[in-house]
């Protein structure tokens, strides 16, 4: 592991960048599909997670755009309420697709996510 010795007495000055929270990211990006249009969100990690969510929403009929750091996702077409189970269990947390999917389209059919 890494570690920074920082000795008293002197000025610690400098930049840095941190990385979006994957349990804030995954519900907001769920929440997409009640939109019925386009939602652009910023600092969304690059994860495997994020990444199988994205292939969810465009399965269910999502249109994705990734440009400098922005995400678009054009959820006007979204017809699909049942989500594959190969794709539900990629992660646990794809269940909270179910809520937005049931908001939009007042049904959902889905397995259930993977067991740790």
């Amino acid at each position: 592991m890494k570690s920074y010795i920082v000795e008293g007495g002197k000025k610690l000055e400098g930049e840095t960048f941190v990385s979006g929270s994957k349990n804030a990211s995954l519900p907001i990006i769920a929440s997409c599909i009640l939109n019925k249009g386009i939602t652009k969100l910023y600092n969304v990690p690059n994860i495997h997670d994020t990444k199988v969510m994205f292939e969810i929403l465009k399965y269910l009929g999502c249109k994705i755009k990734k440009n400098n750091g922005k995400i678009i996702i054009d959820s006007t077409k979204v017809e699909k309420f049942e989500i594959p189970e190969h794709m539900m269990r990629e992660m646990r947390s794809s269940v909270i697709l179910a809520g937005a999917l049931i908001g939009r389209l007042k049904k959902a059919t889905f397995s259930y996510p993977r067991r740790m």
